[in-house]
């Protein structure tokens, strides 16, 4: 089984966007010593679909990565990718000024701190300018939000992003389009593992928040696996479509 596992901060408070520390730190003992091998992001899609791997990625940009996740991952060779809000670098989660319910207030990596770690290893990925929905823009706006949080990327760092994540995994056919022309691969909240042919800029990723369990990836690519993977995910969907929002 290839699947992408995403996660956006480590901290305590139990929110839908965290997990726990101790959680975090055992998410990476079985990464680290696992049969499955971990593949930085732009490689998932090129193992063949009846073969293991698992890519790890962390939206947002939040101080706990550099703080607690990136130098774990670092230590045990363990590749990722962040996706960063390029306007917001160096401030709040506040999404333009406003703190998303349920979601703890945060602060974000600064340019520095981003260049450190990108030359530790860290891969950098793009997750818009201010991290709106974007099924709510069109025309110009959707273009500067996904195109510019790019190119602001190779302005500050030098570097070439060639990955994207939809803010809330909020697209729709325009957005796609968009970071298909931009981007080698956009990732969407779709809860699934990899199929055998998938979209490139319409990658699912598997949400950490659903694998906080002590033995929760033991069972990788198993059948009991993949079906509660799917119980889960036609449980978000019905949830989604009542709550207008497919968040995360």
């Amino acid at each position: 089984m290839r699947a992408i596992i995403t996660y956006h901060s480590v901290d305590e408070t139990g929110s839908v966007i965290s997990i726990s520390e101790r959680s975090f730190r055992r998410h990476v003992a079985w990464l680290a010593q696992t049969r499955v091998p971990v593949v930085p992001l732009e490689e998932i899609t090129r193992v063949p679909p009846d073969e293991d791997a698992v890519a790890i990625t962390f939206d947002d940009g939040l101080e706990s990565f550099g703080r607690i996740a990136a130098p774990l991952l670092l230590e045990h060779g363990l590749p990722v990718t962040l996706f960063v809000v390029t306007d917001a670098v160096g401030s709040s989660n506040l999404w333009r000024g406003r703190q998303d319910p349920g979601i703890p207030v945060h602060s974000l990596l600064d340019w520095e701190q981003l260049g450190a770690l990108r030359e530790a290893g860290v891969r950098l990925g793009a997750h818009t300018c201010t991290h709106p929905r974007l099924t709510t823009l069109a025309g110009d706006a959707l273009e500067r939000e996904i195109v510019a949080s790019k190119q602001r990327l190779a302005r500050e760092l030098g570097v070439d992003a060639q990955t994207f994540a939809y803010p809330y995994g909020a697209v729709n056919p325009a957005a796609r389009d968009v970071v298909a022309r931009t981007f080698h691969f956009g990732c969407t909240t779709r809860l699934a593992a990899l199929a055998s042919e998938e979209t490139p800029a319409m990658l699912p990723r598997l949400d950490s928040y659903y694998l906080r369990s002590p033995d929760s990836l033991d069972a990788w690519g198993s059948r009991r696996f993949r079906m509660r993977l799917g119980l889960l995910a036609g449980a978000r969907s019905v949830r989604g479509s009542l709550t207008g929002s497919l968040v995360r």
